[in-house]
């Protein structure tokens, strides 16, 4: 009996040590699964984008745990009165649209010059 127990006790060590074998927990995978999460809720918080942006950004992550992460730093902002940051990268697929939004604007603000300068009698109608 003693034999035997002496001949499993290194089999239950070596078991014991199943992270070096490459096998992954089921705990520590939903652990780092949540907390990658937070991580990408609280990157999309500081980036001034909103939850629904972030959920879009990052499909696979967990919304619950995004959500999470997002509004611990919405709270940590605020108490210590940080801004954000604004992103650079745009939305996939929105690299066009942002170059329309510009242009847009761009039009935009040449009405308004346009209109103020009719306005203070120094447009094209004013020379006549």
């Amino acid at each position: 009996m003693k034999r035997l127990l002496l001949l499993l006790l290194p089999l239950l060590a070596s078991l014991a040590a199943c992270d070096q074998l490459g096998i992954e927990d089921p705990a520590k995978l939903a652990a780092a699964k949540e907390a990658e999460g937070k991580a990408v809720g609280s990157a999309c918080r500081h980036a001034l984008r909103a939850i629904e942006d972030c959920y879009t950004l990052n499909p696979k992550a967990q919304k619950a745990a995004v959500f999470a992460g997002w509004k611990e730093m919405d709270e940590y902002m605020r108490e210590n009165k940080l801004e954000g940051v604004a992103p650079v990268v745009p939305r996939p697929g929105s690299a066009k649209a942002g170059e329309g939004e510009a242009e847009k604007v761009e039009k935009a603000e040449k009405a308004d010059d346009k209109a103020s300068s009719v306005k203070d009698g120094k447009g094209a109608k004013a020379k006549h």
